[in-house]
């Protein structure tokens, strides 16, 4: 018995085929699995992490916070001219994990930072 693949959208291991598509009994989500490889292999390549100046950032990449950033439950902010070095790229809404000296592990969104 073959094993279905997840669904993309909410990762439930509940999907069945439909024909020709893949179907979430969760979220009601279809899709074709053909395509779904195919596109998130460009999707990858085409969609890098951009930077405030639309530079692509890598992982490793040293980067400088260009605006004062307010941290939740910390009595200081990351002032503006912070640099953060050996970043870390990842998906969600801060898609930059770094160290902070003064604050520790810490994540940024992208449009906050500049490249060196």
């Amino acid at each position: 018995m073959s094993e279905s693949p997840p669904c993309p959208k909410c990762n439930a291991d509940f999907s069945y085929p439909n024909g020709v598509l893949m179907v979430c009994p969760m979220c009601f989500h279809e899709w074709n699995p053909a395509e779904l490889v195919s596109s998130s292999e460009t999707e990858i390549s085409d969609n890098g992490v951009k930077d405030a100046n639309g530079n692509i950032l890598q992982n490793g990449d040293t980067v400088i916070v260009i605006k004062d950033l307010p941290v939740k439950g910390a009595s200081k902010s990351v002032k503006s001219g912070t640099k953060v070095k050996n970043i870390r790229l990842c998906e969600g809404d801060h898609n930059i994990d770094c160290k902070i000296d003064g604050f520790g592990a810490i994540g940024l969104k992208s449009q906050f930072v500049k490249k060196v």
